[in-house]
């Protein structure tokens, strides 16, 4: 899927390329909406933001030019609006087609409202699987399992994660000589934030970091984890809010 950034603030790229991309969008940004209506074919966007403040005269244009090709549930359209954004720009966006508006501060409440209408419109595709997370302290991560020959404990470091599986550095490289690749791992135990999971593993890769494919868990946790893993943007920006909030230290 292809969202299609027509945008001149990198702030507001970067934020919504850290938050957004967990819903398995690749992303193609223009600072210049003529450039990017010539090549909107070519682009074949699934999803597109377009910044009112930064083209406060053209996104009109494009919203109508993207409108005679595509409808609104095949490519929704949301507009970043500033403070000074009038009601009656809002009723024209909303008769012109646009799926929604955000304002472009980009704060918690705005980036959870542009990942609802862009869920509304678009499937969560497979790449979820795919996409991994770089894990942090805060996140809680763990993952522990048994070697089959003989039930020792396998202990390590989660360094990335995703929904299909996880890369692990374990604390003692010479405890895996007996997994052998593609073997099968059963006993094995997931932490993630304040819930445990007991995942059906395979080892993926070998090496001196090795990828866990996840083969199955028990009833209602892969729902739990999705849930948690898709939350980790939302709480990543709330950690810098609140961090940000923080009186300097004298």
């Amino acid at each position: 899927m292809k969202l299609l950034l027509v945008l001149g603030s990198d702030d507001s790229y970067n934020n919504i390329f850290s938050f957004v991309k967990p819903l398995g969008f690749d992303f193609i940004r223009y600072n210049n909406i003529l450039k990017a209506m010539d090549n909107i074919d070519e682009i074949d966007p699934s999803a597109i933001v377009i910044s009112a403040m930064d083209f406060p005269r053209h996104w009109k244009s494009m919203v109508q030019f993207v409108r005679n090709e595509r409808p609104k549930e095949s490519c929704p359209i949301i507009i970043l609006k500033g403070d000074n954004f009038p009601l009656e720009e809002a009723s024209k966006a909303s008769f012109l087609g646009v799926s929604g508006i955000v304002n472009e501060s980009l704060d918690i409440n705005e980036i959870s409202r542009l990942q609802g209408i862009l869920g509304r419109y678009m499937p969560v595709d497979e790449k979820r699987r795919t996409l991994r997370f770089n894990t942090e302290a805060w996140q809680r991560f763990a993952f522990v399992f048994s070697r089959p020959s003989d039930k020792a404990v396998i202990t390590g470091e989660v360094k990335n994660i995703s929904l299909g599986g996880l890369s692990f550095l374990p604390d003692i490289p010479t405890m895996m000589r007996e997994i052998t690749l593609h073997m099968e791992l059963k006993d094995c135990s997931l932490r993630a934030g304040d819930s445990i999971f007991s995942p059906a593993c395979r080892l993926a890769r070998t090496g001196r970091i090795v990828s866990m494919e996840f083969l199955s868990f028990c009833e209602g946790e892969m729902e739990s984890l999705t849930k948690y893993i898709e939350s980790l943007p939302l709480m990543k920006l709330r950690n810098i809010e609140r961090d940000l909030a923080k009186p300097a230290a004298s």
